[in-house]
């Protein structure tokens, strides 16, 4: 029997989505939970899988379209017995039927009404137009590449699909010049301009030989991700403030007690816990700082979901460590090194970046020394922490060398005074200069 194929809902933030592959075609056996098409939100990319095992009979929206929650996006019969479909009429066989025997099928008559009535080239570039990928039919429109031109073109992606990067490719060799400029020494102006009148009116300028280009679309992420900050730096008064810690004590700790840590725990001893550790002691005393805007009121969050700025292949996300307050160091770095992963491979679902109260990002681990981080909508602000590096401090009169680390916090000053915002840095500072042993906790 037929099984609709839906988008998965989608958070009440997510609109719609993007269907960005499907990793079967029309006609193919499909095994229960085996992924059928990756669905691009502007927070994550999702695999949707097979509800059942089958033949999938119906694909209603290809690659690069645009859909909706619980949109049916193909169909699959549950009871097909086989995964054979008719092949196309591109890669039917030519040969005629020998009368008299089964070795080779002939065509049927509609498909041998559509070749008599196709020319020749026209298959062939129906199934590369077919396999182009939406960004790089897009570059090829642009391009003006005509259909003959883009049956050529040497294809890389997965399942001989042809990418941007293909088209590109095949883009600058086309424009490479074979020879020194043809243009004689005499030519004058008039000529020059004549031939540049021949040129297509639409045909889009190309960069010089060895200057390459190429235009992308932004994926969902980075489109959101821009959107985001644009609406941070348009609608909150942002300011920032800094202060240094001495990562001397937590440096000590680490060395101390990273093995005994990893044995009992089975991960490994990081800073971020620290850093998480201290942020939720600050917002502890105020309160302020662990709040949001909404209209003409103040939200005051009683709990505290700490986000986690990661990098990953599609861009920056920010996972969200849920009631941070409740959890152990242990616990905490389990967390991050679980998101770590998961963004890496894709993996994070939109749960794992909806809500949060209080964000920290790390640009120390690329090499940052001092920054200005940008708040995360709704929130009012957001920890940056930086590289650590030994620098020589005044302390008791004498200079001495110290890892230092410069911490930034940016804050909405539409509703967090420079007295609360500075005095909650202090109390970062101090809870990282003092940190508790590790080990303490269950």
């Amino acid at each position: 029997m037929p099984v609709e194929i839906k988008v998965p809902v989608l958070s009440e933030s997510v609109a719609e989505a993007t269907l960005l592959s499907w990793h079967k075609k029309e006609g193919e056996h499909v095994d229960r939970d085996e992924n059928l098409v990756d669905i691009e939100t502007d927070k994550v990319v999702l695999e949707l899988p097979a509800p059942v095992a089958g033949i999938l009979t119906k694909i209603n929206k290809g690659d690069g379209a645009i859909v909706a929650s619980g949109e049916v996006i193909a169909l699959l019969d549950s009871e097909a017995k086989t995964a054979a479909s008719p092949a196309p009429a591109s890669e039917a066989p030519d040969v005629p039927a020998v009368p008299g025997t089964t070795a080779a099928r002939p065509k049927t008559a509609g498909a041998q009404r559509a070749a008599a009535s196709t020319p020749a080239p026209a298959p062939r570039a129906a199934a590369n137009q077919a396999t182009l990928m939406p960004a790089a039919r897009r570059m090829a429109a642009q391009a003006n590449l005509e259909a003959d031109e883009i049956g050529g073109i040497k294809s890389s992606g997965r399942g001989g699909r042809i990418t941007k990067e293909d088209v590109a490719a095949h883009m600058e060799s086309r424009n490479r010049p074979s020879a020194p400029d043809a243009t004689p020494e005499g030519s004058t102006a008039s000529a020059v301009a004549a031939a540049s009148a021949e040129m297509p009116v639409a045909a889009a300028p190309q960069p010089a030989a060895g200057r390459p280009e190429k235009r992308v679309p932004m994926t969902r992420l980075r489109a959101r991700i821009a959107e985001r900050l644009v609406q941070s730096q348009s609608t909150a008064a942002i300011l920032t403030t800094f202060n240094e810690v001495n990562m001397q004590g937590i440096l000590d700790l680490r060395t101390r007690y990273k093995d005994r840590f990893e044995k009992e725990h089975g991960v490994k001893l990081g800073l971020m816990s620290f850093f998480v550790k201290a942020a939720v002691a600050a917002l502890k005393k105020y309160p302020i700082v662990n709040a949001s805007v909404d209209g003409n009121d103040i939200v005051y969050h009683g709990y505290y979901d700490i986000g986690i700025a990661v990098s990953s292949p599609r861009g920056l996300v920010v996972p969200v460590i849920r009631d941070a307050d409740t959890l152990s160091q242990a616990e905490i770095e389990r967390r991050i090194s679980d998101f770590g992963k998961r963004a890496t491979d894709g993996k994070l679902t939109i749960e794992d970046l909806t809500g949060g109260t209080f964000s920290i990002t790390n640009g120390g681990v690329f090499g940052s020394m001092l920054s200005t981080p940008i708040l995360n909508p709704p929130q009012s602000a957001i920890l940056g922490i930086h590289a650590t590096k030994e620098r020589p401090v005044a302390e008791n009169g004498q200079v001495v060398i110290r890892p230092m680390n410069y911490l930034a916090l940016s804050y909405d000053h539409r509703i967090i005074d420079g007295r609360e915002a500075v005095l909650s840095l202090v109390a970062m500072k101090e809870a990282l200069e003092y940190p508790a042993s590790p080990l303490l906790e269950d």
